[in-house]
């Protein structure tokens, strides 16, 4: 064994990681929940989708800049090391290691099997769906952990699979909204408004922001990366533009056959209804059904990917638990399976909090007393908020210390990114309110648990 990583990926494999992660479950299951906050308007949803864009886009530039001179292991982390020193690289490495990867590849997991679930017309939280999103969940370790290789392979497969839904009613649903007319009319349809949330604009940012997260485990796989310089940057910009312009073109599409209120009340089966109104048939949105949960696969399988280098990012600083041991990169799988195996263990505790804590289905009635520090808060979507708010003292390096980079490089990127990513912590304070200081008391302690296995250098 030895403690480097083979350099196996090309450009295909990082903007498929880019779109394939970032385009998944998300935009199917968060365009009603954003539909429902901003009061069923199309205008203000299609806005916050841009906004969330907007943000994706210019972090994803910072980013990209940095990706052209700094190449180790786990990009971010890489980054924060420079910026801020390796203390907070190492705090910076942990929170994603044992909260920001395994926490979305649960979440992930379960929607998968949510969805399965509805195209076999059983409960979405019942017995089945935690037990099929467990099992989801550890083929997605194992592959990762056993086949590399593999599992890139599958990423470019998948996002070509996951693109053919979007496609389609992107393109078609536009065409046949316009010309029916009801593409125009949807502009000044408030028939949702009675069965709508509330929320508004920002709510439905903080809830949207989940449908953009994992561009930025791309840089993850920086170091297995035959060419990181060249193809980081292209993967990370283009990734990030091409997303949405999906998103948006999917979200309006919507409108061609169904109404404000009909797209509020479909609910997590508004895919299956969407693309049986749009092409006149039943099977049609079944088999979109098929396309979706493959395409939430695609994406669990993509945070998984860079989940899995989580420990060991850490490990080869000297630093975690069992740090000597972890860096091991196994002669034949070429992965660092202690590190996988310390991120299973990760994805199995919030999977459980996901599935069965928050979701108060039939497995939690009378079971948790629905305590409000853990339930409080949807963890997937503000620990990507918390994942902004720790990319500003990187942003803020880039501006005062940096000087080798262009004035637009070093200045004008990170000013907007400091101010995007100021703007998604905002956000999350007026959606969640005085949640967040609950949320806040968990990140806390895991940071301490962290503290144990630091060794300062």
């Amino acid at each position: 064994m030895d403690n480097q990583m083979e350099k196996r990926y090309g450009l295909a494999t990082a903007i498929s990681m880019v779109v394939g992660i970032v385009i998944g479950s998300g935009v199917f299951f968060k365009a009603v929940t954003v539909l429902n906050k901003t009061g069923g308007s199309m205008a203000q949803s299609l806005l916050v989708i841009g906004i969330v864009g907007l943000i994706c886009i210019v972090c994803s530039c910072v980013f990209a800049t940095l990706g052209t001179k700094y190449v180790k292991c786990n990009g971010v982390v890489d980054y924060a090391e420079v910026a801020c020193g390796p203390k907070y690289a190492y705090y910076m490495g942990w929170f994603m290691t044992t909260m920001y990867y395994p926490n979305i590849s649960a979440t992930l997991a379960f929607i998968s099997a949510r969805y399965t679930a509805i195209l076999l017309g059983l409960d979405q939280f019942g017995t089945f769906t935690v037990g099929c999103g467990a099992f989801y969940l550890m083929l997605a370790v194992v592959i990762n952990s056993l086949a590399p290789r593999l599992s890139g392979k599958l990423q470019v497969s998948m996002t070509v699979i996951k693109l053919i839904p979007l496609l389609v009613m992107g393109i078609a649903g536009t065409v046949v909204g316009l010309v029916n007319g009801n593409g125009i009319a949807i502009f000044s349809d408030t028939s949702g408004a009675a069965a709508a949330g509330s929320g508004g604009v920002f709510a439905g940012i903080c809830a949207f922001a989940f449908a953009y997260e994992g561009w930025i485990v791309a840089t993850t796989i920086n170091s297995e990366l035959k060419n990181p310089k060249r193809d980081l940057p292209r993967a990370l910009v283009g990734g990030a533009l091409f997303c949405t312009l999906i998103y948006m073109l999917y979200v309006y599409s919507m409108s061609a056959t169904m109404s404000a209120a009909e797209i509020l009340a479909a609910g997590d089966n508004l895919p299956r209804a969407a693309f049986s109104n749009l092409l006149g048939s039943p099977a049609a949105g079944t088999l979109v059904m098929v396309f979706i949960i493959i395409s939430c696969l695609g994406t669990t399988n993509g945070i998984t990917l860079g989940g899995m280098r989580g420990m060991y990012s850490l490990a080869i600083r000297g630093q975690g638990p069992q740090a000597g041991a972890v860096a091991d990169v196994d002669s034949h799988t070429g992965m660092p399976l202690k590190s996988c195996i310390l991120q299973l263990a990760f994805c199995g505790f919030w999977y459980f909090q996901c599935s069965v804590l928050f979701f108060n289905g039939p497995l939690v009635t009378g079971l948790t007393g629905n305590p409000t520090w853990l339930l409080g808060w949807e963890a997937d979507e503000i620990v990507i908020i918390t994942q902004y708010a720790l990319y500003i003292p990187i942003f803020l390096y880039l501006i005062f210390k940096e000087k080798s980079f262009s004035p637009f490089q070093r200045f004008v990127l990170p000013v907007l990114g400091v101010c995007a990513c100021l703007f998604m912590c905002y956000c999350c304070v007026r959606s969640y309110g005085s949640m967040v200081w609950s949320y806040l008391v968990v990140f806390v302690l895991f940071m301490a648990v962290g503290r144990i296995f630091y060794r300062k250098k």
